[in-house]
C-alpha cells in the first residue's frame, strides 16, 4: 500500500504530549505532512518556543512514523514556529479532553 499522509497522521496520532496527556494531531502540532515516493516531510510546532519537549516530540514523531508506515524511506520532521500556536488549533476531542468546549 502506497505511503499516504493520512497513514502518516494516523501514525502521528500514537504520540503524546506527556504534559497533556493528547496525541500531538489532536493537539494542533502538526501543521503539514508531505509524501513523495516515500519520502515523508512533517512541520510541526509545540504550543510555545520555549517548551522544553520540543527535541523529545520531534524524536518521537520520527520513531512513530518510522516504525508504523512500512514503506517511509527517508523521514524528516521539523519544528516550526509559524503560525504561533494557539488552543483554537486544537481538535474539539482534545478541547474535551482539557475540560472545554
Amino acid at each position: 500500500m502506497p505511503v499516504t499522509e493520512q497513514i502518516v497522521r494516523d501514525a502521528l496520532r500514537e504520540v503524546i504530549d506527556p504534559e497533556l496527556g493528547i496525541n500531538i494531531v489532536d493537539l494542533g502540532l502538526v501543521y503539514d505532512i508531505e509524501v513523495s515516493d516515500g519520502d515523508i516531510r512533517v512541520s510541526m510546532t509545540m504550543t510555545t518556543p520555549a517548551c522544553p519537549l520540543g527535541g523529545y516530540l520531534r524524536h518521537l514523531a520520527v520513531s512513530a512514523i518510522g516504525s508504523r508506515v512500512q514503506d517511509a524511506r527517508d523521514v524528516t520532521v521539523s519544528l516550526v514556529w509559524d503560525p504561533p500556536w494557539h488552543p483554537g488549533m486544537m481538535s474539539a476531542e482534545a478541547r474535551h479532553q482539557l475540560g472545554g468546549r
